[in-house]
């Protein structure tokens, strides 16, 4: 998983430390890049942004305070880190809390997405689809990056992984069930703040990415030798991994 750094100065390893996670922003770029298009697609957006999406919107009627799409996903991240405080107790290393940093970063980064494809206007069926299954695609690629940099983990993936420690069910049952609590708290929002289902927050573009991104990151998980090279630059690169981000790490 990861190798020492045998005669290596303070400046190599402090080098190493920034290529990880200069290499670690991108990949949550392409990330939020595709939470974009899946709600600009207006069939759905993808999971992790459903219910943010349900407030944004309710903010823009002000039925709540109107922040951006990125200051609601931060918002929930912190919710998650908070849940993984719950789950696992004394058991919770404070170097966890670097999430919140990640997170933090996510969000920033939604709304720079959104507002580089304010100008996309998806007004018909094909035109809806393309853009689902692109903004889908780059999502799962920016997920298969994120996992192979092994930094810290996305609070949307460290909640579940916490569960799954103290429980000791399966990461990917668990992960499931969060998705589906996710996607039903984005339906109730949309019940409690308009009065009725928005088919733009959870439509069938939402069920295709719980279906999709999965297998997707599967996929491209097997095909990425080139950016373990790219990552690990030169001999002797050691992977900072940190807090529950090794136990997804492992499972990759």
């Amino acid at each position: 998983m990861s190798e020492n750094v045998s005669g290596a100065s303070a400046f190599d390893k402090f080098r190493m430390l920034v290529w990880q996670h200069l290499l670690l922003l991108v990949s949550l770029f392409i990330m939020t890049a595709g939470v974009a298009l899946c709600v600009r697609s207006n069939m759905g957006s993808s999971v992790i942004s459903s219910v943010p999406l349900a407030f944004t919107l309710a903010g823009a009627e002000g039925l709540v305070p109107a922040l951006t799409l990125g200051d609601y996903t931060n918002i929930l991240n912190v919710l998650l880190v908070v849940g993984q405080v719950v789950v696992l107790r004394r058991r919770f290393e404070a170097v966890q809390l670097l999430q919140l940093a990640v997170g933090c970063v996510f969000g920033v980064l939604i709304d720079v997405n959104m507002a580089a494809t304010s100008a996309l206007v998806c007004d018909t069926l094909p035109m809806q689809g393309a853009v689902q299954f692109a903004g889908c695609t780059l999502l799962a690629l920016g997920v298969a990056f994120e996992v192979r940099c092994g930094s810290v983990t996305m609070p949307g993936e460290g909640f579940p992984v916490a569960i799954s420690r103290v429980t000791g069910k399966a990461f990917a049952k668990i992960k499931i069930n969060v998705d589906i609590t996710l996607v039903v708290l984005a339906v109730v929002s949309c019940y409690i703040f308009f009065g009725r289902w928005m088919w733009n927050v959870v439509g069938p573009g939402t069920l295709f990415a719980m279906l999709y991104v999965g297998l997707a990151v599967k996929f491209f998980s097997a095909h990425l030798g080139w950016f373990d090279r790219l990552l690990a630059y030169r001999p002797g690169f050691r992977r900072h991994i940190y807090g529950l981000a090794r136990f997804i790490y492992r499972k990759f």
